[in-house]
């Protein structure tokens, strides 16, 4: 009888812990939401078990509509694993091999006698990226788009390098892989992905979306903050994401995804170890999180305002995800917060400090660089430094330290002096006098 009460002690305390653990992850995303820093979801699974799974802030701002658990959010190139392990799949049924040439099916494309899948799946191709390469797909980004005009666009692009030499991540090499998959099985990708995935990984709110954003079925808009307010982003065709990045899911459902995909219920073991070859910091739509010494295998997604993240960790059976509507801090640093909360590991919540406007208005006005072809204008709204560039929407900044104000979801960073400031972004360094 008392090593029974001791058992019930010991299970008791270690629920408690875990509990605890919960609360503070919790405790995290429920401050950053008060402090219109955050909406989204997140979901932590072990193994198969669900053992954190909550959703923050709206999914339609203006109806007042709240996100639970359910919300279905964009996951952006999360997609792009998702049409890898369909190529993988098909590989083991004999339809391609990792040599397989794009001259196959596209040989109006340049290089594509030389481009083989294994250069697709790795995005060693050279081929334009037509989202973030060419200027007039980004401003077409909300009319439809056929698979021949797509074709015919990445035909007419000058290839950037020989393929094979070198990784560089391009859109474009992914929704090709989406139009092979289409060509082998003569049925669309949503039908691929249904039977392929959805039904195999038993998921029950992931698929191709057939049309714009509903949240009479429990889909979610995206928002940036303005400064007062969240501002609704304008909606991608889905067909220019397409298989590189148009998929809508849940922070439950790509968790249970990337369980299945690491316990062999959609692929073969050694199909898994090629897309964990990782080459340049890139494997077969798989990436590598690393956190502390542990190795976390996933992808990051972001299209209009979503931002979304899935890891898996196989030595644990760890599945985490993060799905972000509500795009106003780092979403790599809430990561990084979640994941030292759960391990047990210090970590001070971030402060968010107003400047009396008096300060404030020593920063604002009309500032211009001899190194970037802008100009962008400061002012003070609400307590808040607004920035706009040229041509650009305005994003608020926050305070981090004297003299130095941020812009976390660019990654932007502004250290001020008298009457200019260094912009500091992507490794870059700008410099910016007040006019």
């Amino acid at each position: 009888m008392r090593k029974i009460i001791l058992f019930l002690s010991l299970t008791f305390s270690i629920l408690t812990v875990a509990q605890d653990r919960f609360q503070k992850i919790d405790s995290l995303l429920s401050y950053l939401t008060k402090n219109d820093k955050f909406m989204g979801s997140l979901c932590i699974r072990d193994g198969e078990n669900v053992v954190f799974n909550k959703a923050y802030g709206f999914a339609d701002v203006e109806k007042q509509i709240a996100a639970d658990r359910l919300t279905k959010y964009k996951i952006g190139s999360i997609s792009k694993t998702f049409t890898a392990v369909m190529i993988m799949q098909l590989m083991e049924e004999k339809k391609l091999n990792l040599q397989t040439k794009l001259s196959r099916f596209y040989p109006n494309i340049p290089n594509a006698e030389k481009i083989t899948m294994y250069d697709l799946l790795h995005h060693r191709t050279g081929i334009v990226d037509y989202i973030n390469g060419d200027s007039i797909t980004a401003k077409n980004i909300y009319r439809f788009h056929s698979k021949d005009e797509m074709i015919q666009k990445i035909s007419t692009y000058k290839p950037l390098f020989e393929p094979g030499t070198k990784h560089e991540y391009s859109n474009s090499n992914y929704n090709l892989l989406g139009y092979i998959i289409e060509t082998l099985t003569k049925k669309s990708y949503a039908e691929n992905l249904q039977t392929r995935i959805v039904k195999k990984a038993n998921l029950v709110n992931t698929y191709f979306p057939s049309e714009k954003i509903n949240t009479a079925k429990g889909e979610s808009y995206s928002y940036t903050y303005n400064g007062t307010q969240w501002e609704k982003i304008p909606e991608w065709e889905n067909s220019i994401a397409y298989s590189a990045g148009a998929i809508i899911s849940t922070t439950a459902d790509v968790t249970r995804f990337m369980y299945a995909l690491f316990d062999g219920k959609l692929i073969k073991p050694t199909s898994l170890e090629q897309m964990k070859e990782i080459k340049e910091g890139y494997g077969k739509a798989l990436v590598q999180f690393p956190f502390g010494e542990r190795r976390f295998y996933g992808h990051t997604g972001g299209i209009e305002s979503f931002r979304a993240v899935v890891g898996y960790y196989p030595t644990e059976k760890l599945g985490i995800s993060l799905m972000v509507n509500g795009d106003n801090f780092n979403r790599n640093d809430i990561m990084i917060g979640i994941l030292s909360i759960y391990y047990k590991m210090p970590f001070p919540f971030p402060t968010f400090t107003k400047v009396d406007t008096t300060e404030l208005a020593k920063f604002t006005g009309t500032y211009v660089s001899k190194e970037l072809p802008i100009k962008i204008m400061l002012s003070e709204k609400n307590g808040d430094l607004i920035a706009q560039a040229t041509g650009q929407s305005a994003f608020p900044l926050t305070f981090k330290a004297e003299k130095t104000f941020i812009f976390a979801p660019a990654g932007i960073e502004m250290i001020f002096d008298e009457n200019s400031f260094v912009l500091k972004q992507g490794g870059m360094r700008f410099n910016f006098t007040k006019e």
